[in-house]
């Protein structure tokens, strides 16, 4: 990451206060939940370009695997462990903890996933940024100035994407969408409220990305922007650090 982030993300963590929210309310910010294989990370990219084309005054960053890094920094812990837990496709037993760590640097599960909601939050709440997957709109739902979006595809339209970007037969693309969907419903469930299920009433838009591709969903998308209006009102923030 870069040293912006790393500095941006000690500053939060660290709880302190920002400097401009009273001239701005949280936000604004993009939340993008997808279907494995909608390739949402070039969509998040390509989104972002096109808002900083059409606003250079405020720098739009995509947020994704990056805080994973820093969280596992800031916890001292290796990055694997934050993503086996949110992934729960391994629990941490008392046995694994005790050879890993000693008992003063034990770190529980759930202030790991307290530390990613929090990090994921306050880019959120900062604003300017496209948060791709991690269970956004659900951790940012609070967030008034925000847009909710789910990307679908049909199943062999999102198999060959990852049989490209991965290098996978077929049989591995759909074992690999199959495990992934489920990962990221753990995740849904962590942060959930009672661990509730995916509501879809919680999503502004969903949108089929297999007929529109990258340049379609960029133009609707800016235009539902627009229409929800979540930009109104916000001055230039300047980076502080």
């Amino acid at each position: 990451m870069e040293n912006k982030l790393i500095t941006y993300l000690d500053k939060r963590l660290r709880k302190e206060a920002p400097t401009d929210t009273l001239l701005n309310p949280p936000g604004p910010v993009i939340t993008i939940s997808r279907e494995v294989g909608c390739n949402g990370i070039k969509l998040a990219q390509a989104l972002a370009l096109h808002l900083n084309q059409q606003d250079p005054l405020h720098k739009w960053k995509v947020i994704s695997k990056e805080v994973l890094f820093e969280c596992a920094k800031e916890l001292h812990l290796e990055p694997d462990r934050v993503n086996k837990l949110l992934k729960q496709s391994e629990r941490y037993t008392l046995d694994e903890i005790l050879n890993t760590f000693s008992y003063k640097q034990f770190v529980s599960d759930r202030k790991i996933i307290n530390t990613v909601v929090d990090v994921i939050h306050s880019f959120a709440v900062d604003g300017f940024c496209i948060i791709v997957g991690r269970a956004g709109h659900v951790i940012a739902g609070d967030i008034q100035n925000a847009l909710h979006l789910k990307f679908i595809a049909p199943l062999e339209y999102r198999i060959r994407n990852i049989m490209e970007n991965n290098f996978l037969d077929h049989t591995q693309a759909v074992e690999f969408i199959n495990r992934v969907e489920n990962e990221r419903a753990a995740l849904r469930k962590l942060v959930s409220k009672d661990g509730e299920k995916e509501d879809l009433y919680s999503y502004d838009m969903i949108i089929n990305t297999a007929n529109l591709g990258i340049e379609g969903c960029t133009g609707i998308i800016a235009e539902c922007i627009k229409h929800k209006k979540i930009l109104a009102d916000y001055r230039l923030k300047p980076e502080v650090y």
